[in-house]
């Protein structure tokens, strides 16, 4: 025992393992989940301070870096990352360049907006797959403002936001990823292609989910011809209902979406919010013949005392073969060693500062002594539980 926490050295987390697809040799199934934090440039390209927040969570057996968009109208919102440009791809390279320095290893995820933009934020109308507006207000550079009524893609729109898509992935290893995770969740565009309450077409990509799965399952296949199907990892979202999503038949899209992928060799299929209560869980773990990555369901307001551990450890004796997790690693940079000894864990200061840009609720986590995270002037030591180049050289 330690501080009354169990000590967990020997974890099924901690174990290491191998992901197979881009030859990845893991030291613990533990993976930083992709979380938008709002410090890039107003262009979206990474600041060093993205590379040091980065370098400090390098202990996780992998990380998923924050969305970034593959096309300026597929901006969400304001100091969100890109990798459309050659300024990106020199940006993310000091991210990733600073990550393998420490030890560790990253995938990109590639996220296109859809109707969650705004003119003021990208100078564009915003695309999706019908005009169907996000029934909220967004947050743009001038402050929330309502949501404008996207323009409804056309074939040709949905022909080069693929090859966008591919281009970016490409953009992605150049800058010194191990490989992409094309985001198909959380009500961004692919994830309205599949809810049928934001995907009204009557063509071949709307309609029942074999139509409307054929956008993501096209993205996907030409981000893998592009870059390799083994570097290539998918997030998929069930029953999500934020950002106005109601996806109308979860139970049977899913399956044939999974069905659809799981020929292509992908490195892995990543579920977030992952619920093994669900039969759903079992069902897409059941058709999906490779790695599997499972974000388990977390209280909303406070980070478990354990870190996640339990939550964790469930996900993988119901099948899961790797855990992310997302607010543990914000706020505690040595999550790993923390849930090797048993320690406390960091709670997230103020949900405000997730966003705001600067190193406040961002690099300054305090870490335990000993611990193998990356250190930076202000960052406290010890503070236990604190106050609140290309192919050769990829992470």
């Amino acid at each position: 025992m330690t501080n009354g926490t169990t000590h967990s050295a020997d974890s099924p987390l901690l174990t290491p393992t191998r992901l197979a697809g881009p030859g990845l040799d893991l030291p613990n199934r533990l993976v930083m989940a992709p979380m938008t934090r709002n410090r890039a440039a107003s262009d979206g390209t990474p600041t060093p301070l993205m590379a040091t927040y980065y370098a400090q969570r390098a202990t996780a057996g992998l990380i998923i870096a924050e969305a970034a968009t593959p096309n300026p109208v597929g901006q969400t919102y304001p100091d969100i990352t890109a990798i459309h440009s050659p300024s990106h791809v020199a940006g993310w390279r000091q991210v990733t360049d600073a990550v393998r320095a420490a030890g560790g290893r990253m995938f990109l995820q590639l996220q296109h907006g859809g109707r969650i933009g705004h003119p003021t934020t990208s100078g564009l109308t915003p695309l999706a797959p019908s005009p169907v507006p996000l029934p909220d207000t967004i947050h743009t550079p001038n402050g929330r403002q309502d949501a404008v009524v996207p323009r409804e893609m056309s074939a040709d729109d949905i022909r080069a936001t693929v090859a966008d898509f591919a281009a970016a992935a490409r953009n992605a290893l150049d800058a010194g990823f191990a490989g992409v995770e094309v985001h198909a969740a959380n009500g961004y565009l692919l994830h309205q292609f599949l809810s049928r309450n934001t995907n009204r077409r009557t063509d071949a990509y709307g309609g029942a989910p074999a139509g409307r799965i054929r956008f993501v399952r096209e993205v996907v296949e030409a981000v893998a011809a592009q870059v390799g199907a083994e570097r290539v990892g998918v997030r998929l979202s069930p029953y999500f209902t934020a950002n106005g999503i109601q996806e109308g038949d979860t139970e049977e899209l899913y399956p044939v979406l999974v069905e659809a992928l799981s020929g292509l060799g992908l490195a892995y299929l990543h579920l977030a919010f992952a619920d093994p209560d669900r039969p759903l869980f079992a069902t897409i773990r059941n058709a999906w013949n490779g790695t599997l990555i499972a974000n388990p369901v977390l209280p909303p307001d406070r980070i478990p005392a354990d870190g996640g551990r339990s939550a964790g450890e469930r996900v993988l004796a119901e099948g899961a073969d790797l855990v992310s997790l997302g607010r543990p690693f914000l706020a505690n940079p040595d999550l790993v060693e923390r849930l090797r000894r048993g320690a406390p864990v960091n709670q997230v200061r103020d949900r405000y500062l997730m966003y705001v840009g600067g190193e406040t609720g961002y690099t300054d986590y305090p870490v335990l002594d000993g611990s193998s995270a990356v250190t930076v002037p202000g960052v406290v030591a010890g503070a236990e539980g604190g106050a609140e180049a290309g192919a050769a050289a990829r992470v």
